[in-house]
Order: C-alpha cells, then structure tokens, then sequence
C-alpha cells in the first residue's frame, strides 16, 4: 500500500465518522442547482509523508500527475495569474474578464522585496537562502495577502510553504486554510513533493519530510457517497518518481522533466459535482 493512500483512508474514515456535520447551518458554498453544499469537516489535520522514502502518491484513484505538475509549474515558476499559460482547464471557472484568476496564486509569488542583498521574488528568495543561507529559519513563503484578497477571484487554499534544513535534507511544511479531501487531497500532496523535490535537486539536498496542516479538511455531502466507495478499493505500491538529474535551474525544469516508474492504480471515478 501507499503510504499516501494509507494517510488518505485514515483522514477520510476520520472524517466521516468522527467529523463535524455542517448541515442546516448557514455556508457560502453551493451546488449549481442552488442547494447549499454542506460538509463533514475535521479540524487540524497534520500528516507527515518522508520524501526519502516514497513518493506520495495514492494509487485508490487514477491521478493525473502531469496535469498537477504543470499547474505547479504555473504557479512557482511561470509565476501566472493567466488561465492561457495553463495547459488544463482547471482554473477556467475562476477566470474573469481578463483571463485571470486576479491577484492570486502566482501572481502573489511574483511580487518582489526588497532585502539586504537586493529584490527577490518570493520564489528566488528560498532559492537564494537555499544555496547561500540553508540554516536559516527564515526561508518561507506566503501568498494569502490581505491588502489583495478583495482582487482574487479565489483566495489561496494551500498558501504557505515554510523550508527547512537538517544537514543534508531539505524539509517542507505546507500550511492549507482548506481543503475538499476528494476533490485536492491527492493533487495538492504529490503537487508539493515535487516542488521539494525541484527545491532539493537544484540546491544540492536530499529530499526530508514534507508536512502537510490542514486547517478544515473536510468533504462534502454529495462527495460522501464516492468517498466511502473509494476508500474500500484495492490499493498498490507506491510508483518511483524520476527526475531529470541533469537540470540545476529551478526555471529549466518542465512537465517532461517528471516521470512515474510502474505507477498502478484502481482507475478513474465518475463525474465530481463541483460545490461553487
């Protein structure tokens, strides 16, 4: 079994037998028919997935891994707010006039500072002190900006990431305000390994521990029916992640610099409906 579809079983069985039922109660989110869109949530989750040793990846359910790196590409190092320079369909909803998703995401990390040693974005900063400071305890990033939120057409979920290094392995800490367990669960985590992974490769370390904090995990009530039928599949072995080791430039990797060795899985599920 994946470790990572063992951490996915346990928060969702968490979840809907120990979480809190929001039903009744007044909630922004809606189906498209207009229903409010309830869920079951827990508070806090924080799970730990050691890079070393497996990629973390669940096998329960197909995921498309090429399509979750090229949105992270988009975001770390294309550093977009523009729905073109994505290669899925993904953010289209959340597009406005412009073809774009606002003052978000990307566009937060694009943004640059200055420091002692000159201007960085929040990106080339953590590369920075990766090669040049790795023991400070500073090397962080943050796209949930305050003074911009009214500009985003959708406030950062997943927005910090905080790096740490114990001598000769770089540790990452991802900080997620909410997360729909079907829907991202799976893509957010396998997404930001890669990213340690990117950080490690061209920084010279090895890859840690990846922690993940959930502050309202939750799943909703028209997902339930497909949670609790994907959490009884077969799973399988977690797939080896091959990267490129001839690229040392954060900006020379691409889609085609990742690969999955004998990633197998329980196939796809049918048509998620989409809480607005």
């Amino acid at each position: 079994m994946s470790y990572a579809d063992q951490i996915f079983i346990e928060n969702c069985r968490y979840i809907l037998e120990n979480g809190y039922d929001q039903t009744g109660e007044e909630v922004r989110p809606h189906w498209e028919d207009g229903t409010p869109a309830y869920t079951r949530k827990a508070f806090a989750l924080v799970n730990r997935y050691d890079l070393s040793r497996e990629f973390p990846i669940i096998t329960v359910r197909y995921q498309n891994f090429k399509a979750a790196v090229d949105e992270l590409l988009w975001i770390w190092q294309k550093k977009s707010n523009r729905i073109a320079d994505l290669n899925s369909k993904i953010w289209d909803q959340w597009a406005d006039d412009d073809g774009t998703i606002g003052k978000a995401y990307g566009y937060q990390l694009a943004q640059k500072h200055q420091y002692s040693e000159g201007m960085y974005d929040q990106v080339d900063r953590v590369i920075f002190d990766l090669k040049n400071n790795p023991a400070s305890r500073r090397i962080m990033t943050n796209i949930y900006t305050h003074a911009d939120l009214h500009e985003m057409q959708l406030y950062p979920c997943a927005y910090s990431m905080t790096f740490n290094v114990s001598g000769s392995k770089l540790n990452a800490i991802l900080n997620q305000r909410s997360q729909d367990m079907l829907v991202a669960n799976g893509w957010n985590v396998m997404q930001y390994a890669v990213l340690v992974h990117m950080f490690a490769q061209i920084s010279g370390f090895e890859v840690g521990e990846l922690v993940h904090v959930i502050a309202d995990a939750h799943i909703y009530d028209r997902h339930i029916p497909m949670v609790e039928e994907l959490i009884t599949r077969e799973v399988h072995e977690a797939p080896a992640l091959i990267i490129d080791p001839e690229i040392k430039n954060f900006y020379d990797f691409s889609v085609d610099s990742f690969m999955l060795d004998n990633y197998q899985h329980s196939g796809k599920i049918g048509k998620i409906p989409v809480a607005i």
